[in-house]
């Protein structure tokens, strides 16, 4: 059988896996977005399902208002040790810091975080046969630790860097396979020069003898569809086979490509040749050697029936309860504003990532008693915002210092719906200048005819013009007032 990478589409980087009996588990980094560090279950490595946050509740994520688009929350490292998950991550934002939480269960309830003191990002966890646990971060750095409290035993260690010349070595995992320690990282910086690389030793600090055949895996100057290919983390299926999760992203248009659904977590099968790791080819479509599972359902629009929003909704830095409700009335999402623009990082937003290259987004929005709508963000300073309020429907963009309001379009009393369409371009008709796709924001009547009020531009709403390390989030927002959505839309739109 075959199936389709990236495996986790939209925004799921730094992807860390473990798996517990026939069930994996997996979690990426979060960044500015709150809940933090999402988690997913899969029975086959290629579905998965989110079932979770580890850090839902702002007593374990504080994300303050002064923290940047693509800072907060980095990349976790996922383990199960002794009967229980362990989760250890940094949060870059002021006042945050290198914590760990733990669960019985990975979808949650999490404990509240355990601080450790004087580690970087990137940290891993990995337990030796004599119980001690050790923390590995990017450097590469290593200290012994008690996971329980946190508590630093003895002081920074430096293990190896990778190659003589790599730039960034980071994402360190630590693990013990046979009779070797493999140390296993990224290096070459998160862009077009990503890279896996390999070291092993006889102990879990050292010394470690690079492998020959370092990197491992890359895809940095190549052609290949999938690009910026590292930050990698092994597991064994119970077939004894060996796979990599791993992070790439999807770069369209000509040069210099531009991916607009930020990292996503790719799949690719691992070997082992005089006691080494060797990745297989990493496709877009791959062979499973494994009977596939079939993927779960997930529906497609959101009626906000349901007592608590589901897992995968984001909002930036926060989620205070007297900003929204699904009570008031029942059946709707309402958002109360706090601030006035989309630029300011306490807007009140609720958005979920982008997963297909083209899709359409739509959302039945009352604007009676407040102003705001639907919105393609990428971050504080690129975004596309289609926006009801005052009796008119208007499209904003701001890009970077650039903002630029087009004419209003009056709009009748009552509901309206709010429409986006993202429109990727086909392979082979642009030439070498072609954006990555269109976004068309604009209004649905009830006989389903689509009114264009705006065609944008995709590439500035991607991260080789904005910069930084998320993807795109598309959601409803309130800047003034009290806004209520009665439900929300997502269908991808095949190619």
């Amino acid at each position: 059988m075959t199936f389709a990478n990236p495996v986790i589409a939209g925004m799921h980087p730094d992807p860390s896996v473990c798996r517990v009996g026939d069930d994996y588990y997996l979690a990426c980094s979060s960044f500015e977005y709150f809940p933090g560090v999402p988690v997913l279950h899969s029975r086959d490595l290629v579905h998965w399902e989110q079932i979770g946050n580890a850090l839902d509740r702002p007593g374990q994520l504080v994300l303050p208002a002064s923290t940047p688009s693509s800072g907060g929350v980095y990349a976790p490292t996922l383990r199960h040790h002794d009967g229980r998950f362990w989760l250890i991550t940094t949060n870059v934002a002021p006042g945050g810091g290198t914590m760990i939480v733990t669960a019985l269960d990975a979808a949650g309830p999490w404990s509240d975080p355990v601080r450790v003191a004087g580690v970087g990002i990137d940290p891993d966890l990995a337990w030796d046969d004599e119980g001690n646990c050790w923390c590995t971060y990017a450097g590469i750095s290593q200290v012994r630790i008690d996971p329980l409290t946190g508590h630093v035993h003895t002081r920074p260690r430096r293990l190896w860097s990778g190659g003589p010349d790599a730039q960034a070595p980071e994402a360190p995992h630590l693990y013990r396979i046979g009779d070797h320690w493999y140390l296993l990282i990224a290096e070459g910086g998160t862009e077009r020069g990503h890279a896996v690389s390999v070291a092993r030793g006889p102990a879990p600090d050292g010394p470690f003898e690079p492998c020959p055949a370092n990197p491992i895996l890359t895809h940095r100057g190549t052609g290949r569809p999938i690009q910026n290919t590292g930050h990698a983390d092994l597991v064994q299926a119970p077939d004894g086979t060996w796979w990599m999760v791993l992070l790439g992203v999807r770069p369209g248009g000509g040069t210099p490509g531009w991916h607009v659904m930020g990292r996503e977590t790719f799949l690719a099968p691992v070997t082992w040749h005089d006691g080494w790791p060797v990745a297989g080819d990493l496709l877009p479509e791959m062979t499973a050697s494994w009977p596939l599972c079939p993927p779960a359902t997930e529906p497609a629009r959101d009626d906000f029936d349901e007592p608590a929003l589901h897992p995968r909704w984001l909002s930036l830095r926060s989620r205070p309860d007297n900003r929204w409700s699904l009570t008031d009335p029942a059946g709707h999402l309402t958002l109360r504003a706090r601030d006035r623009s989309l630029d300011d990082p306490r807007v009140t937003f609720v958005g979920r990532r982008q997963q297909h290259p083209s899709c359409t987004v739509r959302t039945m929005a009352d604007a009676s008693t407040g102003r705001g709508g639907l919105v393609v963000r990428l971050d504080e300073r690129h975004h596309y915002e289609l926006e009801a309020g005052d009796g008119a429907v208007r499209v904003t963009a701001r890009l970077g210092s650039v903002l630029h309001t087009m004419p209003a379009r009056p709009m009748p009393a009552g509901p309206v719906r709010l429409r986006i369409d993202v429109v990727a371009a086909k392979p082979g008709d642009g030439h070498p200048r072609q954006e990555p796709d269109r976004v068309r924001l604009g209004v649905e009547h009830p006989d389903g005819a689509f009114e264009v009020l705006a065609d944008l531009d995709g590439r500035y709403l991607s991260t080789e013009v904005a910069g930084g390390f998320t993807g795109r989030v598309l959601g409803m927002y309130a800047v003034d007032g009290t806004m209520r959505f009665d439900w929300f839309d997502y269908q991808p739109v095949p190619a």
